[in-house]
C-alpha cells in the first residue's frame, strides 16, 4: 500500500470498505499521471494491458456489479464476441473520458453502499462462469470484490507505468502532492 488508508470510525464498516476502495482507485489512476495519450494506451509488457485499457475495465466492472446490486442491466454488457473491447479504448474514447466515467462511477457506488440497510443485503447474480456459483451476493461481498478486482489491476498499472518511464507508486505520489 503506498497511500495510507484513514481509519475510519469505530464500526463503520462501510466507511472502511469505501476509504480502501478509494486508495485502490487512486493508485490505478496515478499510474497515467503525467503521460501523453500515447503512452497510456501502449502496451510495453507482454500483456495486452495498458493503462488506459485497465481505468476503463475497472470503472466498467465497477458500474456493472452496482447495476446488478440494483438490479438493472450493466450500462455494457459483455460476452466472448466483445470482452476484447473493455481492456482497451475504442474508437474516440479517450483516457479523460474513461478517468470522468470512472469519478461518476465511484460516486454512484459510495453513495449506494451508504444507502442500503444492510451489507448483508443480497441480490441474484447471472450464471456465468465468471460470477459466484450461489447465484447470489451481499453487498459487503460486492464491495469486498471491488477493492479486490482494483487492488489486482493497479497492481498490474504500476508494472505497466514502471516499464513505461521507470516512475514507481512512490514517484507518483509525490507527483500527485506535488501538482
Amino acid at each position: 500500500m503506498v497511500t495510507h488508508v484513514r481509519a475510519e470510525t469505530q464500526g463503520d464498516e462501510r466507511g472502511a470498505l469505501l476509504s480502501f476502495l478509494a486508495e485502490e482507485r487512486g493508485g490505478l489512476r496515478r499510474a497515467a499521471l503525467g503521460l501523453t495519450d500515447e503512452q497510456v494506451t501502449d502496451r510495453p509488457t507482454a500483456s495486452e494491458l495498458s493503462l488506459a485499457g485497465l481505468v476503463k475495465h475497472v470503472a466498467e466492472t465497477e458500474q456493472g456489479w452496482l447495476a446488478r446490486a440494483r438490479q438493472v442491466p450493466p450500462a455494457v454488457e459483455r460476452d466472448r464476441s466483445n470482452w476484447h473491447e473493455c481492456f482497451r479504448l475504442v474508437g474516440d474514447e479517450t483516457l479523460a473520458a474513461q478517468l470522468a466515467r470512472y469519478e461518476e462511477v465511484a460516486a454512484e457506488t459510495e453513495a449506494f453502499v451508504r444507502s442500503v440497510p444492510s451489507l448483508d443485503d443480497v441480490f441474484p447474480v447471472p450464471s456465468a462462469p465468471w460470477f459466484p456459483p450461489e447465484g447470489r451476493v451481499s453487498v459487503r461481498w460486492m464491495c469486498l470484490h471491488l477493492i479486490r478486482e482494483t487492488a489486482r489491476h493497479a497492481g498490474h498499472a504500476d508494472i505497466i507505468r514502471e516499464s513505461l518511464d521507470g516512475r514507481s507508486a512512490w514517484d507518483l505520489v509525490a507527483l500527485e502532492q506535488a501538482g
